[in-house]
């Protein structure tokens, strides 16, 4: 919980400044839907990205943790 919390701090913090990011995948759907052509382009990425990440997140869990039997 609290490694989450902070490091989502330390992203926004660098990076709202530099580029205007957005790591919520609703925030940049909705922002896409008003700018248009060249952000609904990328828009699959905001919600590709996090479905492989956790995919792998889980692969290397399963991998690495100690088995319980």
């Amino acid at each position: 919980g609290l490694a989450i919390g902070l490091a989502l701090t330390l992203i926004h913090l660098i990076s709202i400044p530099v580029t205007n990011t957005s790591v919520n995948p609703a925030r940049s759907t909705s922002q896409a839907l008003f700018v248009g052509d060249w952000a609904l382009g990328q828009l699959w990425l905001f919600w590709v990205a996090p479905i492989i990440g956790a995919a792998i997140a889980g692969l290397v869990y399963k991998a690495l943790a100690p088995n319980k039997d």
